[in-house]
């Protein structure tokens, strides 16, 4: 592993220290400009969208993530090679920053993550459109969208 730049290890330890603060069972916490950044500055670092196949289809996607969905459209129900899957992709020693629509099933993603022995699991807080807005719509408040970090459409 090479050696991390000290603005990413700062920011690494902020999402640390937010784990601790709220108990959190895996590594940290990440703003999306924070993942953003991590992404950046540690090229093997990897963003795993664990939202379902229809959101990526039809919301929109970061380039370069991971794909995993945590839990299947229509239904919303669980993955039961989510784990596999995450396994044939990355290594337990990989960074691995979750992240989903608002930030909740990327917590469970990351949660089971860690307890597989993925030590370096981040959740991606906000997710990638965010909350809601007054006219309850997403992607403008916070989150991926909200930053204006990088995603396409197709």
């Amino acid at each position: 592993m090479s050696q991390i730049h000290p603005q990413i290890q700062a920011i690494l330890d902020r999402a640390r220290q937010r784990a601790a603060d709220n108990n959190l069972p895996y590594a940290g916490a990440l703003t999306p400009p924070e993942a953003q950044q991590v992404l950046l500055g540690m090229p093997e670092a990897k963003l795993v969208d664990v939202r379902t196949q229809a959101e990526w289809q039809f919301v929109g996607t970061v380039p370069n993530a991971v794909q995993l969905e945590w839990k299947r459209f229509p239904g919303m129900t669980p993955n039961p090679e989510f784990i596999g899957q995450l396994q044939s992709v990355a290594d337990p020693d990989a960074t691995l920053l979750f992240m989903c629509r608002s930030g909740a099933r990327s917590h469970d993603a990351a949660t089971a993550a860690a307890a597989e022995g993925y030590a370096e699991s981040y959740n991606v807080l906000e997710g990638f459109e965010g909350d809601k807005d007054g006219s309850q719509h997403r992607g403008s408040v916070n989150g991926w969208q909200g930053h204006r970090l990088p995603w396409v459409q197709s």
